[in-house]
């Protein structure tokens, strides 16, 4: 039977191959794009253009911006500079780790 399924799926192997070359050469990029010592080169690369010249120093941060983005794979900052909203919100006296109990609350009064 698996020499019938492989005559049979025969012209489909170059399809396979291309596939398994493609989904190495993705996980290649992608471990390269995430690699500490290439970010740290490309923050240097930043910096080296703004002290030619070569970039302004809004530019610079934007672009840093964009490599800690990719590094931690993250939103980062919006174009105007405020934070990803996060769907939640905690009103006043909603910090992380405090429980509040209103009925424990009324019970004081």
């Amino acid at each position: 039977m698996d020499l019938l399924w492989a005559l049979l799926t025969l012209p489909y192997a170059p399809v396979r191959g291309l596939t398994a070359v493609v989904g190495v050469v993705a996980r290649e990029a992608e471990a390269r794009q995430h690699n500490p010592v290439n970010v740290r080169r490309e923050l240097e690369e930043l910096d080296a253009a703004v002290a030619a010249g070569e970039l302004s120093v809004e530019e610079r941060d934007r672009a840093e911006q964009r490599v800690l983005d990719r590094l931690t794979g993250g939103a980062g900052r919006r174009a105007g500079g405020t934070p990803p909203a996060t769907g939640r919100s905690r009103g006043p006296g909603r910090e992380r780790g405090v429980r509040h109990d209103r009925r424990r609350e009324n019970r004081r009064s």
